[in-house]
């Protein structure tokens, strides 16, 4: 993709998602996600109606009248995006990839968090990390993480969740917000997880296609298996290739639901051909 495309295509996204969290996600966003706590900001003459426990005495006697301590909310939050770069997020039958839906809220919750004056990082991870940005502040720092999102190249096409999670425990030492985007076609990363949600606000958005859970009775059909490259031929006509198909996407669908529930996480699931807005915002209601 060269200089030129890659810039109009971050312009698109720019566009589109920062309206999003300008006018829908950054008060979602900031009543969900509460700082640290309430830090003192200034005093100020006492006025009716005020909490008398907030006077301060010591000013009030320097004075010879009532004022009052006034805090505000401590935020200086921290989100870290945990993107899924394998093979899988590049495969989609609808309008657009999984990876282009993965991209567009990714890009809506970057922009909700530096409305807030948060800071935002991103992990790119496939069965390894891929490339890790540390958490900044500022609009030129999430043009620069949606720029990785659309023309990042991953070495690897599988995926490995646990060991994602495991080095964001490395480089994550104080609380942060999560959220891992991902198709979430691996298992046996519980574990990890229950470790990781201990310690910071984990969400996971599972982002899928529809032809991930069925497939159509379309006879003998080359399928191309997008984490190993290997190609076999699939007799789609067979009812019982079918149903094998479909329960081991349940299955998957089932750990990655119950996993995170066990482990204190939130849960987004949305297909690409649904609307990720409701589905967030629906998300963000629930939690604050």
């Amino acid at each position: 993709m060269d200089t030129k495309e890659l810039l109009k295509k971050v312009r698109k996204i720019e566009i589109k998602t920062r309206r999003l969290s300008n006018h829908i996600f950054g008060g979602e966003y900031h009543s969900t996600f509460k700082g640290r706590g309430m830090t003192f900001s200034e005093v100020r003459q006492y006025q009716f109606g005020d909490d008398i426990r907030a006077i301060d005495w010591n000013v009030t006697a320097r004075y010879n009248e009532p004022y009052v301590k006034v805090f505000e909310e401590e935020r200086e939050l921290t989100m870290m995006l945990m993107v899924d770069v394998s093979g899988s997020e590049f495969f989609g039958t609808t309008n657009q990839l999984k990876k282009d839906t993965v991209t567009e809220i990714a890009a809506t919750l970057a922009f909700s968090a530096i409305q807030n004056n948060d800071k935002v990082g991103l992990i790119l991870f496939s069965d390894d990390i891929e490339l890790f940005i540390p958490p900044k502040k500022g609009k030129s720092h999430v043009l620069r993480i949606i720029r990785e999102l659309i023309e990042f190249q991953p070495k690897s096409k599988q995926t490995d969740v646990a060991q994602a999670f495991k080095f964001l425990s490395n480089v994550m030492k104080k609380k942060a917000i999560v959220f891992m985007l991902s198709d979430f076609m691996d298992d046996d990363y519980e574990q990890t997880l229950k470790l990781v949600g201990n310690k910071h606000d984990v969400t996971g958005i599972r982002i899928y296609d529809k032809h991930d859970e069925e497939i159509p009775n379309l006879g003998m059909v080359p399928m191309l298996d997008a984490e190993t490259g290997e190609v076999n031929l699939v007799n789609t006509s067979s009812k019982s290739v079918r149903t094998q198909y479909k329960a081991n996407a349940l299955r998957l669908a089932d750990y990655f639901h119950n996993a995170f529930k066990r482990s204190g996480a939130g849960t987004i699931n949305t297909r690409v051909d649904e609307s990720y807005v409701k589905k967030l915002l629906g998300y963000f209601k629930q939690k604050g």
